[in-house]
């Protein structure tokens, strides 16, 4: 029996999960099924599988969570955005959900397809996250719904505070934790959880961790979502950029600290952005789990 995250996350004091991508070739996706099989030998609590912009990996993303469970017997949590679906089509894919038995989703509006300037919800679609988690929320609780948390306010949101009454809203709806877009400064992370306790959100949040491995690549990524890169880390990586090497080691040593100071400041899990990739990953968690 796959079991629902709220459970788990209601019996455990600190979770580790890993999320997946869907890759675009049948080479990569037997790769993934390798790369998924090492991580299940590292005890996960669950895994989580992305959902492209506009909708584009759909079938994909359902496969790979289906056979997540199937393989490895771990709990998947399906991402899940209202981008680029009617209601009636959001609602005909929740059904093929439960009847696959996959009962976590990440509920998310999602990103407009490459190219798209002004988006517009689809014919009869939803608009915002908080929409859809009522929609999943219909199933008389067969679903455990989580939700993205930005530690340093939406990209789209005017400011924090403005943020935080969009994240109220998604919880009101009956969402059931909260798992953080990535971030460098870890007050940006207890700034976030003490933000959300003022506004009455009690929820467990879940940090975001992506190690960094490519500094050109880290900032051409941070541009896309948002998220800032703190001076000190521009100082550790910009001198070394273009040594592999010494920016994988340095990604090591940057994230088991930045991952040590969250669970010793009360964070309840860690969930890593893994890239499709083992390593870093597997080596950070060996030196930091508790």
């Amino acid at each position: 029996m796959i079991r629902k995250i709220s459970d788990i996350l209601a019996e455990k004091e600190m979770t580790y999960s890993f999320e997946f991508f869907p890759p675009k070739t049948e080479k990569g996706v037997e790769k993934l099924f390798e790369v998924a099989g090492e991580y299940k030998e590292l005890n996960p609590d669950w895994f989580t599988v992305t959902y492209g912009a506009g909708g584009s990996t759909r079938e994909l993303t359902m496969e790979l969570v289906d056979q997540f469970q199937k393989r490895f017997g771990v709990p998947t949590m399906h991402h899940f955005t209202c981008v680029g679906h009617s209601k009636d089509e959001l609602a005909n894919i929740i059904e093929e959900m439960k009847r696959r038995n996959i009962c976590n989703i990440l509920a998310l509006r999602g990103d407009p397809p490459a190219g798209v300037e002004n988006w517009e919800p689809a014919p009869n679609g939803l608009e915002y996250s908080y929409q859809l988690v009522e929609l999943i929320r219909e199933h008389n609780g067969f679903f455990s719904v989580g939700v993205a948390g930005f530690p340093e306010g939406h990209i789209d949101c005017p400011d924090k505070e403005t943020d935080t009454k969009h994240l109220k809203m998604k919880i009101d709806a009956g969402s059931d934790f909260v798992i953080t877009q990535l971030f460098f400064d870890n007050k940006d992370y207890f700034d976030y959880v003490n933000r959300l306790k003022a506004a009455s959100i009690g929820v467990k949040v879940l940090p975001g961790i992506l190690p960094i491995t490519d500094y050109k690549k880290l900032i051409r990524f941070c541009a896309g979502c948002g998220a800032t890169i703190p001076k000190r880390v521009h100082d550790i990586f910009r001198p070394i950029d273009g040594d592999e090497e010494a920016t994988y080691k340095a990604g090591i040593d940057f994230v088991i600290e930045q991952c040590n100071e969250l669970l010793d400041g009360g964070a309840p899990g860690l969930h890593f952005y893994t890239l499709n990739k083992l390593d870093p990953v597997r080596e950070v968690l060996g030196k930091i789990r508790r």
